[in-house]
């Protein structure tokens, strides 16, 4: 099973076989955004931890994507300009927004896991 870190902004991160990190949002920002309508992807190259990266508009709202660890955009998602509504269909897979080569790859251990990012969604129910 793969595992998934999380961050307070409801963006997850999964490490690849390559070393780079998969980021996209969560089930919950998805579900709480609604249809998403338009994303507009990061620029490839170097971005630091918080900095905002991209955007995402649905019919409720926008919202900034932030970079959620310091490193390097290596590659984006294309398939979300053309189908934006993968975000919703499919925000753990297909709905993937971009990859990321960390600066430092420790990092990630002090993400949320599944059991943390829960409980952070039931304490702020």
């Amino acid at each position: 099973m793969t595992t998934l870190r999380f961050t307070p902004d409801h963006e997850w991160l999964r490490l690849e076989a390559s070393g780079e990190v998969t980021v996209g949002v969560t089930d919950y920002a998805q579900e709480a955004l609604g249809d998403v309508v338009y994303v507009q992807l990061p620029e490839l190259g170097r971005h630091e931890q918080g900095a905002e990266v991209a955007v995402l508009e649905s019919v409720k709202a926008a919202s900034n994507i932030v970079m959620p660890l310091a490193g390097e955009v290596t590659e984006v998602n294309p398939a979300l300009v053309d189908s934006p509504e993968l975000v919703n269909q499919s925000p753990l897979a297909d709905g993937w927004f971009f990859r990321i080569r960390l600066d430092d790859a420790a990092v990630l251990d002090t993400l949320m896991d599944q059991a943390g990012y829960e409980a952070y969604l039931s304490a702020r129910a």
